[in-house]
């Protein structure tokens, strides 16, 4: 059934009153409070192995982290029927083992930070159950996911240049992890169905290509300061900085081992699934990025583009991949979606950047932030940030179902 665009401001009034369902946080003993703390620190060790020591790319990133939560989360329900400390002992060593497996460089500082998880646990039986459970919760994960398409070399960007098409030769080495959107999936839910980006020919792409042309390009822009300031600000890896914002927050209101590694691999999980799908739609659909399509204005055959000198540039350096639909989208709204349903709207996060910070009272303030950067820096089409985040969102709501 195809579905239609809609502004965030929209999606964000009809999904608040209806999806809400806060996960009650149980009292912490002090074996739930470890296992809790336990399963923030490995997240932040799985954020700093993949995207601060190896310097994985988010999309290819997305998948490593959903394998590592997923596997957290299974060890932390069967660790649990062993007792709190067994739990907290199985979180680490899954972690550990799920990302040493893909991250073999980094053995020395996981292996330093099982020691230290380890030694926060009581040594004998329980912690070994606990360490034999996370051991096989990662050969389980691990051996999912052998010949799962990653790096498939069949799958290779043509398009070549055309009204409405991001051609392969845009950048050097052509469209980046190509495969990406026939990788098996991390969880079995439903793609979401888009009604594919404006045609060109439409008044509704000519709306979008002017705002573009004139909030986008790195000089000459109507954007204000602040408008600059944000879309600068995200356009560095965004998964780093939501991870260590709510790793904050949960520090500070812990919830918990089941549903703190619950609320991790329901993100990782929507995160990932919504860039498999995004790819997918890189792939086939391939659509223009402002930066084609403005220096094609005056052929584009719609007379309400306005022709522009091929001397427009974005302020952001555009990615290896097209416009349709946002990436940036799908790394962002799964993430808000998942904490909207788990905390409420209202969730504060602090995110912390190169130097700078910026503080979110809500998550629709957030995402309305992040939306719009990718126009201001000039990336996306207003149309490719829309259905991103309707993709995003109704996968989150799609992933929290198949996974309890």
């Amino acid at each position: 059934m195809p579905t239609r665009s809609r502004t965030l401001a929209a999606t964000a009034v009809l999904l608040s009153p209806l999806l809400v369902v806060p996960l009650s946080a149980p009292a912490a003993s002090a074996g739930g409070s470890l296992g809790s703390s336990v399963a923030v620190d490995w997240s932040r060790t799985a954020v700093r192995t993949i995207f601060v020591e190896r310097g994985t790319a988010p999309p290819l990133g997305a998948l490593y982290l959903s394998f590592t939560s997923l596997a957290v989360r299974d060890a932390a329900r069967q660790g649990q029927r062993l007792g709190s400390h067994a739990a907290a002992a199985a979180v680490a060593q899954a972690a550990h083992d799920v990302l040493l497996e893909y991250f073999p460089l980094s053995r020395t500082g996981l292996d330093a930070d099982l020691a230290t998880s380890l030694a926060m646990v009581p040594d004998g039986s329980k912690e070994r159950a606990g360490v034999a459970t996370g051991a096989a919760a990662a050969d389980a994960m691990i051996a999912s996911r052998a010949d799962d398409g990653r790096f498939d070399p069949q799958y290779v960007y043509t398009k070549t240049a055309a009204n409405g098409v991001w051609p392969a030769a845009a950048v050097p080495g052509g469209m980046a992890f190509p495969w990406l959107g026939f990788v098996d999936p991390v969880v079995d839910v439903a793609p979401v169905t888009l009604d594919g980006p404006d045609p060109v020919s439409s008044a509704a792409y000519a709306r979008d290509y002017e705002e573009a042309r004139l909030l986008g390009p790195k000089t000459g822009s109507t954007r204000t300061a602040d408008e600059t300031a944000t879309a600068e600000f995200f356009a560095a890896n965004s998964i780093v900085s939501y991870r260590n914002a709510l790793g904050d927050l949960l520090d500070a209101e812990p919830m918990g081992l089941l549903p703190t590694t619950l609320l991790f691999a329901r993100i990782d999980a929507a995160v990932a699934t919504a860039f498999i799908q995004t790819w997918r739609l890189k792939y086939e659909v391939g659509f223009w990025r402002p930066a084609q399509a403005i220096a094609a204005g005056a052929t584009d055959g719609n007379d309400g583009t306005s022709p522009h000198p091929e001397t427009w540039v974005p302020l952001v350096t555009n990615p290896a991949y097209s416009d349709y639909t946002s990436g940036h989208a799908a790394a962002t709204s799964p993430f808000a979606q998942v904490v909207r349903r788990t905390f409420g709207d209202d969730t504060p996060l602090v995110l912390k950047g190169s130097g700078t910070q910026r503080s979110y009272a809500t998550l629709s303030a957030l995402e309305y932030d992040t939306l719009n950067a990718r126009i201001w820096g000039g990336l996306h089409f207003r149309d490719a940030m829309e259905d991103g985040y309707y993709l995003g969102h109704t996968t989150a709501d799609r992933v929290m179902t198949a996974i309890r």
